[in-house]
């Protein structure tokens, strides 16, 4: 099924590519085409609904069964323990990299496009972070409100909670424990019923970006896109080599299993839409479900991988643009503070862009710059999720062994 559906994705993408460009010379007319590629999102919107309607019940059975079964609180805190570790190390290594090729590509110098005026405001609230309401936030006041909004780390504050309980209650919470096993079954066949509509969403997805962007978008900013996605490529080559380093040869059969989670978010341009099928990909490893339903929905909080070099990349394409010179001291200091700041900016739409924008008045580059990549932040988004989804995988894997329980050996 997973080989199937790699190939109807990669299929609908080559549809959706040809439509796309088809729909433009069909609708010469901005507005006419505008219209006729607007109906293309009710296909991937409905898609990606689909995918936030079972968010939040699978994260929260998966995690209290998980739990519930851990044994006990301190197997509990070192496995969160080791995340955050590989977390954060995780996230310099990715910041740090973008930095050191967007200093040595130059994309942002002699751009040739026209600068937005320094004043020009983006109407992202750049405000949204604030580590008071981050702390507070994360403690859910109620676990409905939290699963209507599809809130994550509210949600995994709730099931850490209930699983700690239904663990500590023995007998008398086997009833529910039981009920909870129950919900993740029915979850994870809806969840296969859902992915179903994988190929159509990406092919809506694609085809509408090529109709709204048209593919001359990329040239114009080629060498940006070009140098984003090298930049990319080197990140992959690191997360992988982590994972051959860590797990020996099964780690080529992580490599395949996850193809298809990564290529889903690559095509619709959302991490969450991989979620299921990761978590999936990730069991079939042999990943015990207990450590993944844990360490993911942490990891797609804390642990965006794609999203972290996309922040220092962006920042210096501006400066660049612009000719802002920032010395190296200031530079590395940039990068930790996207590092603290990112780390509490789980939930906030846009989240990337909402973080940059903060930081950049720090170091006197205008947010105005940010209209710059906004033609192409889609193509760059793309590129983002499917690295997150790489980032994970890796991250819960790795854990997985560290906490001794080794995914099963490669057979081919």
């Amino acid at each position: 099924m997973a080989r199937r559906l790699t190939i109807f994705i990669l299929i609908a993408m080559i549809a959706g590519i040809a439509f796309g460009m088809a729909l433009r010379a069909l609708l010469p007319e901005p507005a006419a085409l505008h219209q006729a590629a607007g109906y293309l999102t009710i296909l991937s919107d409905v898609f990606l609904r689909l995918i936030k309607m079972i968010i939040a019940p699978l994260v929260l059975s998966t995690l209290i069964a998980g739990i519930a079964h851990m044994g006990d609180a301190s197997a509990l805190g070192r496995i969160g323990g080791r995340a955050l570790g590989w977390f954060v190390g995780a996230s310099l290594v990715s910041l740090s990299l973008g930095l050191a090729l967007v200093n040595l590509l130059r994309p942002g110098a002699a751009t040739g496009l026209p600068l937005p005026p320094v004043g020009d405001q983006l109407g992202l609230d750049a405000s949204a972070f604030n580590l008071h309401d981050f702390f507070v936030h994360i403690v859910p006041a109620s676990i409905f409100e939290a699963m209507a909004k599809n809130d994550i780390l509210p949600i995994v504050v709730f099931a850490v909670f209930a699983g700690v309980a239904l663990s500590a209650a023995g007998p008398a919470g086997a009833p529910l424990v039981r009920g909870v096993e129950a919900l993740v079954q029915v979850m994870l066949r809806m969840t296969d019923y859902v992915m179903r509509a994988a190929p159509v969403a990406v092919f809506a997805a694609i085809a509408h970006a090529v109709a709204e962007q048209g593919p001359g978008i990329l040239l114009t900013f080629g060498r940006f896109v070009g140098s984003f996605y090298l930049a990319m490529l080197l990140l992959w080559l690191v997360l992988i080599g982590a994972a051959f380093l860590m797990l020996g040869p099964p780690a080529r059969r992580l490599v395949r299993l996850i193809r298809d989670p990564a290529l889903l978010a690559f095509s619709t341009a959302s991490s969450e839409a991989a979620y299921p099928r990761l978590l999936e990909a990730l069991e079939a490893h042999g990943v015990p479900r207990r450590i993944a339903s844990f360490v993911l929905p942490l990891g797609y909080s804390f642990n965006l991988d794609g999203s972290m070099i996309y922040m220092t990349f962006a920042t210096m394409f501006v400066a660049q643009a612009y000719g802002i010179h920032i010395p190296a001291g200031r530079q590395i200091l940039m990068v930790l503070m996207l590092m603290i700041t990112s780390k509490g900016i789980a939930g906030v739409p846009r989240a990337s862009l909402v973080v940059i924008a903060a930081v950049m008045p720090h170091f006197g580059v205008p947010e105005a710059g940010l209209l710059l990549i906004l033609a192409v932040d889609h193509f760059l988004d793309m590129g983002r999720s499917a690295t997150n989804v790489v980032g994970n995988a890796v991250a819960t894997t790795v854990i997985a062994k560290w906490e001794a329980a080794r995914p099963q050996p490669d057979h081919g």
